[in-house]
């Protein structure tokens, strides 16, 4: 890896916003956000990539490469969530087991904001598609985990909950609506009309962004400590599990696309855990599991491993191979 780009990514200005963030929290600083507004700035992230990326589609060819994406994306999302589950099971309660593998086999949304900022450093961009890949990576993830567990553990569902019910919560959960919807928006949208918003999509995007991660810097701080009575092996597996998802996709990319852009979002994708869609699917599938475990374990440990380590390694990976 070079240590000149790990620097220049320790130093972006939007992560040292995050650790301005964990230093308040930890300081017991009375800063805060109000809510409402980390509400407003979360969904107006998503709306931006999703728009961003319906016009880049819009501009770009229906080609056999975005079939093979949106394919290979699916794959990644199942495949992970599966052998994540039986690592997870010698250790955890099948219902735990089941909701962490959920979490590390669907993707999270800040960090490909993050990543989008980080291509935008190195001068580079990526194919609308991949916003599409990014939201139909979420339930794959959710129901290979819901039936994994009905599988092993009949009592660890909710009773009446069926895949189809989680199938549906998954793509009316908020986060996923807003970029599906902004990238259908982006995609039909008349060019010239589109040039008019163009200074709030795009213009702004920095600055919004160095504020929500200054409020997840808050919040890291608040739960990294909610795991640790699970032990070393959880905070293992936070550390490791992402950054060998993130490097063999990273490799195996190739077999898809060429473009580095493409590919480096792919890693990503496929080394992040979600903390916002699954934990609101799980608390409708599987309400005994610990929200208390794969919250932290995603938003603590492996939210803040991928935005300073995770980026420049999945990045240093693809220029290899």
């Amino acid at each position: 890896m070079d240590p000149h780009l790990l620097l220049a990514n320790l130093t972006n200005p939007t992560l040292l916003f995050f650790l301005l963030g964990v230093a308040a929290t930890v300081a017991k600083s009375d800063l805060e956000i109000p809510p409402t507004t980390i509400k407003f700035i979360s969904l107006y992230l998503l709306f931006s990539i999703g728009f961003k990326g319906g016009q880049e589609l819009a501009h770009s060819p229906f080609s056999a490469e975005i079939l093979y994406s949106l394919g290979f994306g699916l794959l990644v999302a199942a495949l992970i969530p599966l052998y994540c589950f039986f690592l997870l099971k010698r250790r955890l309660s099948i219902v735990d087991a089941g909701a962490v593998a959920a979490a590390y086999g669907s993707v999270s949304a800040v960090t490909f904001v993050s990543a989008v900022s980080f291509l935008e450093a190195q001068q580079l961009t990526f194919g609308g598609h991949m916003v599409a890949v990014m939201a139909l990576m979420e339930a794959p993830a959710i129901i290979v985990g819901v039936i994994l567990m009905q599988r092993y553990a009949a009592d660890s569902a909710e009773p009446g909950t069926g895949v189809r019910s989680v199938v549906r919560h998954s793509f009316t959960n908020g986060s996923v609506l807003m970029v599906l919807g902004s990238l259908v928006i982006g995609l039909i949208a008349d060019t010239k009309q589109a040039e008019g918003i163009k200074p709030f999509t795009t213009d702004i995007f920095k600055g919004f962004l160095a504020i929500f991660l200054l409020e997840m810097g808050m919040v890291t701080a608040r739960r990294f400590a909610a795991f640790l009575r699970y032990g070393r092996f959880v905070t293992a597996f936070a550390v490791l599990v992402p950054l060998l998802n993130g490097c063999v996709v990273a490799a195996a990319s190739h077999l898809v696309t060429e473009q580095v852009g493409n590919r480096f979002m792919f890693a990503i994708l496929a080394a992040g855990a979600s903390y916002i869609a699954v934990p609101a699917a799980m608390r409708l599938a599987a309400p005994k599991a610990d929200p208390g475990l794969y919250v932290p374990m995603a938003l603590g440990v492996t939210f803040p491993l991928n935005i300073t380590l995770g980026l420049p390694l999945y990045y240093a990976v693809i220029q290899l191979c």
